[in-house]
């Protein structure tokens, strides 16, 4: 009996050790992959959100845009999530394939924060009391895409290669 308990408490010593260095190991990737430093500094974490509005509806999109999601936007910059808020239009059309409308780019403070889960529930409740309005307008601005995609982008140093 002695020998099968301490083979089931070496396997689960064994268990437990190999978990720890799993997770550790994940941890480490996940920073580095995720934009921090090797020395633990943090560095801004950007994304570019892609919007492709049906035809002709751009600009209500925007409009929407502006009036529900940017405000929530700019009110996790004063918290200091976010760096920076940006968007950009293409100046002339693209083959449909490859047509885009929008382009919000986020600079996150760093990657924990840009992929922390934040709930923004009282954020939204703060800012918009008429949450049946805010809820519709919100849905709205989903139905008129007709494609959203989201790019984390990492920037390439052209003279360390």
């Amino acid at each position: 009996m002695q020998t099968k308990s301490a083979a089931i408490r070496w396997t689960m010593t064994f268990v437990f050790v190999l978990a720890a260095a799993l997770v550790a190991g994940h941890e480490a990737v996940g920073a580095h992959q995720g934009g921090m430093a090797a020395d633990g500094k943090e560095q801004p974490y950007v994304i570019e959100y892609y919007y492709k509005a049906k035809w002709g509806h751009a600009e209500e999109f925007l409009a929407l845009f502006k009036k529900n999601h940017y405000p929530v936007l700019k009110k996790e910059m004063e918290l200091g999530r976010m760096l920076k808020v940006s968007m950009a239009a293409p100046r002339y059309h693209t083959t449909e394939d490859g047509r885009w409308d929008f382009r919000v780019t986020i600079v996150f403070k760093n990657a924990t924060i840009a992929n922390d889960n934040f709930d923004s529930a009282a954020l939204l409740k703060q800012l918009y009391p008429d949450q049946e309005t805010y809820k519709k307008e919100e849905q709205r601005r989903f139905e008129i895409l007709d494609a959203h995609w989201d790019l984390p982008i990492k920037d390439t140093d052209l003279d360390k290669r």
